[in-house]
């Protein structure tokens, strides 16, 4: 069964379709960029032993996850950087927008007070990189309070898929079966982090 999933993520060329697809879903939620990692650790899986024996037309573990890490902070830089520029106009579309304002202000409040969980939180949630990343940018948050915990979150974020994908085929094989259960599971994280991130408090700002 492993050549009905591994051909679709075997060779090397996938590192830069998973690197492009996690790039773009900054600005493209839609896009099936978890999908892709997990299948692509699936593939691993396989060529490890798990399930059939192509050891050299399968993606390294180590080398997916940077790919898909490096993309995920590279993405959110650009977005934060074009949010950072959107002037006015950006300013307006965020204001008409309740999600986005509580978004922006929870944002602001624990960047402030030196914490970014709530970065990492929103990358598994359905697309609250792309709400942080641009409210981030648009509330002119200083980069070195904002990327390294981008950074933290995209690492977060492509361990988990990766190993999602890999140890779900060490289990069930490199079945669809297994590919499925693992997309499953991510799905799971973002809907649990977007319920804790929806629950969470907005801090009180300070009187200026």
């Amino acid at each position: 069964m492993f050549e009905s999933v591994g051909s679709l993520a075997a060779g090397p060329w996938i590192y830069a379709v998973v690197a492009v697809s996690v790039l773009l879903d900054v600005f493209l939620p839609v896009l099936p960029s978890g999908v892709l990692v997990i299948t692509a650790g699936t593939a691993a899986a396989a060529g490890s032993g798990a399930a059939g024996q192509v050891p050299h037309e399968v993606p390294d573990l180590l080398a997916l996850i940077l790919s898909a890490a490096t993309a995920s902070v590279l993405g959110d830089l650009v977005a934060y950087r074009l949010a950072w520029r959107g002037g006015e106009r950006l300013d307006r579309a965020i204001a008409r927008s309740r999600r986005l304002t509580t978004a922006q202000e929870r944002l602001g409040d624990a960047l402030a007070r030196g914490g970014g969980a709530l970065v990492v939180l929103a990358r598994f949630a359905p697309a609250g990189r792309s709400v942080v990343s641009f409210c981030a940018g648009a509330a002119h948050r200083r980069a070195r309070d904002f990327l390294p915990w981008s950074a933290l979150a995209g690492l977060s974020w492509a361990a988990y898929s990766v190993a999602l994908g890999y140890y779900g085929a060490q289990w069930l094989g490199a079945t669809w079966l297994a590919t499925g259960v693992s997309v499953a599971a991510l799905f799971a994280a973002g809907a649990a982090a977007g319920f804790l991130m929806r629950r969470r408090p907005v801090a009180q700002q300070p009187a200026r």
